[in-house]
C-alpha cells in the first residue's frame, strides 16, 4: 500500500530554519521515498512500511531538540 504524509515541523527556538531543513534533508537521503516541499509542509510519499520507518526515524532525531512539534497528516493513498 502507498501512503502519502503530509508533515509539518515547528521547531520552538529563536533559530528555526536549521532544523527544518536537517529534517527534510534526512527525509530526502532516503531513496525508498519521495519527497516534495512547500512554504507551509513537507509532503512525504512511498510505500507504507519504507515510508512510516524513514519519518519516524528522522522525527525521533529532531526530537533531540527540546520544545518540537509535528502536526502530520497521513492518506492511504499516493497523492503524488
Amino acid at each position: 500500500m502507498k501512503i502519502s504524509v503530509d508533515i509539518s515541523y515547528y521547531p520552538l527556538k529563536e533559530e528555526y530554519k536549521a532544523p527544518i531543513k536537517n529534517f527534510i534533508k534526512a527525509l530526502e537521503e532516503n531513496d525508498k521515498i519521495t519527497v516534495k516541499t512547500n512554504r507551509m509542509s513537507t509532503q512525504v510519499f512511498g510505500p507504507f512500511d519504507e515510508t512510516m520507518e524513514v519519518v519516524t526515524k528522522c522525527i525521533k532525531d529532531a526530537f533531540e531538540l527540546p520544545e518540537s512539534i509535528f502536526i502530520l497528516k497521513i492518506i492511504n493513498m499516493d497523492r503524488e
